[in-house]
């Protein structure tokens, strides 16, 4: 493991993988922060001058991460093998996101002869919002991706993503209406006796944990609440919150750290 920063912040519990790099283009990096419980997998080269990784991230292996400006990666990032993310444009990755194996993401263009003529080099921004999925062998242009939008395995996209909305093809095409969106709402209540019942099956229910539905609901003490209403939950950082949240990632569940205490 190699980093070179001239502020480094590593996560309690974060697994770096000795032939991972990661620093500036072009010598140290300004700032890197990784947040805790994260894996980055072997052989992932992180070139960035400013570099930020939520909570119960996992970078696998041969991605490449590169780039000038930013590149802001939320919580419970999911990035699969050899796959690309440049920042030249600047990068921002929201909480909850999915980008499958092979994808590449895209925030310029430049390599045409400008001397020459050439009408093509831009950088501009790339931004996903939450819960976004690129499923896998995805290319993606400086777009904006809404919460909650996906694009299936394949697909090429050049222009911006929609609310919960599901694209394929290339260029990628909205599907929605043919297949429905990711997500369908989901009650509370619902929610509440899916997440009891993960509590119980994880072996995590020892009375550490309480499942509530609003943040008006938090108590004075030092248990781990789990919001509904807010998908966040109260982060006390116990070896039974730990072990829970690792439970319910990927797939079951998806909860980010509630600040407002």
């Amino acid at each position: 493991m190699k980093i070179e920063a001239e502020n480094i912040h590593i996560g309690v519990g974060t697994v770096i993988e000795p032939t991972a790099i990661i620093r500036g283009l072009k010598g140290k990096a300004r700032s890197i922060s990784i947040g805790d419980h994260c894996y980055i997998g072997h052989n992932v080269l992180i070139l960035c001058d400013e570099f930020e990784l939520g909570d119960y991230s996992k970078i696998h292996h041969d991605t490449n991460i590169h780039g000038y400006l930013p590149c802001l990666i939320g919580h419970n990032a999911w990035i699969g093998q050899f796959t690309v993310i440049d920042s030249i444009g600047g990068t921002t990755i929201g909480n909850n996101c999915g980008i499958g194996a092979h994808s590449q993401l895209w925030s310029h263009i430049k390599f045409g002869d400008m001397l020459e003529g050439c009408r093509f080099k831009s950088e501009k921004p790339l931004t996903i919002g939450n819960d976004v999925w690129f499923v896998g062998h995805c290319i993606v242009s400086p777009i904006h991706a809404a919460d909650k939008s996906m694009a299936m395995v394949g697909s090429v996209v050049t222009r911006d993503m929609e609310y919960n909305t599901i694209y394929a093809g290339s260029p990628a095409k909205e599907i929605s209406g043919k297949i429905g969106n990711q997500f369908d709402n989901v009650s509370i209540e619902s929610k509440r006796l899916m997440l009891l019942m993960h509590l119980k099956e994880s072996g995590c229910d020892d009375g550490s944990i309480l499942i509530v539905d609003s943040p008006s609901d938090i108590g004075h003490d030092e248990l781990s609440y789990f919001i509904l209403e807010t998908r966040t939950y109260v982060k006390r950082g116990t070896a039974n919150e730990v072990n829970f949240m690792k439970y319910l990632l990927p797939e079951k569940a998806k909860f980010t750290p509630y600040f407002e205490l």
